[in-house]
């Protein structure tokens, strides 16, 4: 197992909602920011741990979310939900098969893993003629019970993004709650005694799917981690106007932010 006083770290490698920030087609202070924490790919994270380092979800922009933080392995992914911000570029991995020479495992309810299944056919048919190189890919179906990933225990955090249930994860006081607007009971459970909290918080108006900014800051609240993040921002959130007003252990993410938790 993971020495309990080692750390993990985390690397954002996107904190923007599903269309990206600047959005096509957009021209509003935000889009047109110089700010640079205010331009935001989609969401996911990088969590590293004992030299081993594992994506949370693979976004439309992976690649060069890797290339600009330096991510030159990644050992497992762990999925949160289906949809295709969280998904669509799961062929870069297979850069990872290339300079691991391994196949990676991917995790997730099995509903996830079959929308994955169905959204990348190519990548898992035997197909010896098959023209060009695929990801190798092993899909490890989980349910809400934690496991244990390279020594160290993860525990899935499910909650609800509207109608659809997402995973959110917790590695020792550090937990990812992406795309949602309803935590149950019994996840907040497990969301006690954490250090850092990281929390979909997607606009100051109400939205049917997400957290807005005051329905996360309450929860933030309940959960009382020492320091909370927002992520899956939208363009309504100007960075600095934003952060001015939050608590003062809550802060809005921004791509490329990077800390270490104690496990």
């Amino acid at each position: 197992m993971v020495d309990q006083q080692s750390s993990i770290q985390v690397i954002f490698l996107g904190s923007g909602t599903s269309h990206g920030i600047p959005m096509i087609g957009c021209d509003c202070e935000v889009c047109t920011s110089d700010d640079p924490r205010d331009k935001r790919t989609r969401p996911g994270i990088a969590v590293r741990w004992g030299g081993h380092t594992v994506l949370i979800d693979t976004t439309p922009e992976l690649r060069l979310q890797c290339v600009a933080n330096r991510i030159d392995r990644a050992e497992a992914i762990l999925y949160t939900h289906h949809h295709a911000d969280h998904v669509a570029g799961l062929d870069d991995v297979r850069r990872f098969n290339w300079l691991m020479d391994a196949e990676l495992n991917c995790y997730g309810t099995q509903d996830t893993l079959d929308y994955v299944r169905q959204m990348f056919v190519y990548a898992f048919e035997e197909d010896s003629e098959y023209p060009s190189h695929k990801p190798a890919l092993n899909l490890v179906p989980i349910d809400d019970e934690p496991f244990t990933l390279f020594g160290l225990a993860v525990t899935p955090i499910p909650v609800m993004h509207g109608p659809l249930p997402v995973m959110g994860y917790r590695f020792g006081r550090f937990a990812y709650c992406t795309d949602c607007n309803y935590i149950p009971e019994k996840s907040m459970a497990r969301l006690r005694d954490l250090d850092v909290f990281v929390l979909d918080a997607v606009r100051l108006r109400p939205h049917p799917t997400h957290f807005n900014i005051e329905q996360a800051i309450e929860t933030a609240h309940r959960v009382g981690a020492r320091q909370t993040y927002f992520t899956h921002i939208a363009h309504q959130i100007k960075h600095q106007t934003i952060s001015d007003q939050l608590p003062d252990n809550i802060a809005l993410a921004y791509d490329g932010l990077t800390f270490s938790v104690p496990v």
